[in-house]
């Protein structure tokens, strides 16, 4: 469940700054089906990556951060 909140906030950003999957996989160094997996929450994405993620995005590891996990 909680991969699945950060693939969805994850999936919003991506798309709110005009990324493609591939795209934004190619940005961060990893491939467009691991991406997709930690997208539909499958997979939930280390710390190391979540690092990344943000810094492509322009923002703070603590602004993708679920909602739900900030209370």
């Amino acid at each position: 469940m909680e991969a699945e909140k950060w693939g969805r906030r994850i999936r919003a950003f991506r798309k709110l700054k005009g990324f493609t999957q591939e795209g934004f996989a190619k940005e961060i160094g990893i491939s467009v089906s691991l991406l997709g997996e930690i997208e539909r929450g499958n997979r939930l994405a280390s710390d190391e990556l979540l690092l990344e993620v943000s810094e492509a995005l322009g923002i703070t590891v603590e602004e993708l951060e679920p909602i739900e996990d900030k209370e």
